[in-house]
């Protein structure tokens, strides 16, 4: 069980907001908020994932965490024991267990982490690195754009050490433009303590092409990431997330503002009825990180390139369901020169 002088810190009141939440798990590395009344009585728990749900739903950042905080979340007497917590944990797919006593009082919190170690995952993270970089032309004549040097290390290895420190071992390289200058650095992985294995694109496959020649097929759902793609989102969180939703693939997403600099007139036919001044508008895009169930790869088409929006709607199409994972962590797609510029100020 986890020292009080730990869990203390992540104690919030159920007034406080989304934005104090983000900045209390950021700020913490138990990935839970425990949400008290003034009496010191659990009324609820708020993990990124409820955050998350709320902003789906339209919720801002002001918004109080009474409004996304889980209202019946799983507790445990301070008396159970080891297997019990994790009998807990396993069937209710939750890895922060909450100590309470008869009075639904604080006394502890259980982690997963602890209870049986650190968490290693068996399933395969694929980066996808064979795309040519023609925006940042001529820069990636000579070199694919995944291999750019950040902090003196390839944009592929950042990727590759996050996911090893969130339990990923496990890596396959869809190489095409320049793809033997990915395969003569990384090798079989070995210098960075991980498994690496290859597909490599005769013709470039698209986005999502070069999963269909998966060889052996992953039995396990796969996390998938575009090569140029540097962010702090956690692929282990995104993974708990496809599981917990049962879905058969998840795209990560980022909510974009946009401010329209006119005010807005709304009419009906030509009659006014009211205004709006410079409104905001919601998008979510696509934020080219992916959690994905093997059980579609055969429906792509091999005979051509085949993009991840074409194999979502796929798996839509033949009766599987496809979410989204809001991201609000750092995220930087490096495209272009400014966005390169900027990932090398992220590091």
């Amino acid at each position: 069980m986890l020292e009080e002088s730990m869990w203390r810190r992540v104690v919030m009141s159920p007034d406080d907001s989304i934005r104090d939440a983000f900045q209390v798990l950021d700020i913490s590395t138990l990935r839970i908020a425990l949400v008290l009344n003034p009496s010191g009585r659990l009324i609820g728990t708020v993990t990124d994932g409820d955050i998350r749900r709320g902003l789906l739903k339209g919720l801002g950042f002001d918004s109080k965490l009474i409004e996304v905080l889980n209202s019946k979340p799983c507790v445990v007497p301070k008396d159970s024991s080891r297997k019990e917590v994790l009998a807990v944990m396993t069937e209710n797919r939750v890895y922060q267990v909450p100590v309470v006593d008869k009075e639904m009082k604080v006394i502890g919190l259980h982690l997963m982490e602890q209870t049986v170690g650190t968490r290693l995952r068996t399933n395969t993270m694929v980066i996808m690195a064979g795309g040519k970089g023609t925006r940042l032309l001529p820069i990636t004549r000579d070199i694919p754009k995944p291999m750019l040097l950040i902090s003196e290390k390839p944009i592929i290895e950042h990727i590759i050490e996050r996911a090893k420190v969130q339990g990923f071992k496990n890596f396959v390289l869809a190489i095409n433009h320049l793809g033997h200058l990915v395969e003569n650095y990384f090798g079989d992985g070995s210098f960075l303590d991980v498994n690496i294995d290859y597909i490599r694109e005769s013709n470039p496959l698209g986005t999502a092409g070069a999963l269909a020649f998966l060889n052996p097929m992953p039995s396990e759902p796969i996390v998938v990431t575009n090569g140029d793609v540097i962010t702090e989102v956690n692929y282990s969180d995104l993974l708990d997330f496809h599981l917990h939703n049962e879905a058969d693939g998840t795209m990560a997403v980022q909510v974009f503002d946009w401010v329209n600099p006119y005010g807005v007139v709304e009419t009906n036919e030509i009659e006014i009825i009211g205004f709006q001044e410079k409104p905001i508008n919601k998008f979510l895009i696509n934020a080219g990180i992916y959690v994905l169930n093997n059980s579609f790869f055969n429906l792509i088409d091999k005979s051509k390139p085949y993009q991840m929006p074409d194999l979502f709607m796929t798996i839509r199409k033949n009766g599987g369901k496809i979410i989204v994972y809001p991201v609000h962590e750092k995220w930087i797609d490096v495209g272009d020169k400014k966005n390169l510029s900027q990932a090398a100020r992220f590091f």
